[in-house]
């Protein structure tokens, strides 16, 4: 039940980047009070059916990069695709410029 609650939290937090930024999965897991826990935002948002309400796609790694990887099963090139289809440069090393494209919320995003 716990890590359903915690996937809540995910999902609520992510829905809020908006078009056009991007958010780390450590930024995500510190917004919902989770220190240190961006792995498991990562698996939360794995856990996703695609197509999905929640744009998981605007979430990247700590370096500014999306995480390429084969047991993605190609939700990384269709990452890449949704960022650029929303204005976001992505490099052809799949990096995304954070300075530029960062979410940086007004207030917390999440709160219990």
């Amino acid at each position: 039940m716990a890590s359903n609650h915690f996937y809540h939290k995910v999902y609520l937090t992510v829905a809020k980047i908006p078009y056009g930024k991007v958010a780390t999965y450590g930024q995500i897991a510190d917004y919902i009070n989770a220190y240190g826990r961006a792995r498991q935002v990562g698996w939360a948002l794995r856990r996703l059916q695609l197509p999905s309400n929640v744009p998981w796609y605007r979430v990247i790694n700590s370096k500014g990069f999306i995480t390429m990887s084969f047991s993605r099963h190609g939700s990384d090139w269709i990452q890449k695709k949704l960022l650029v289809n929303e204005g976001i440069k992505v490099d052809s090393k799949m990096k995304i410029d954070t300075k530029q494209y960062l979410w940086i919320p007004k207030e917390l995003p999440y709160k219990e």
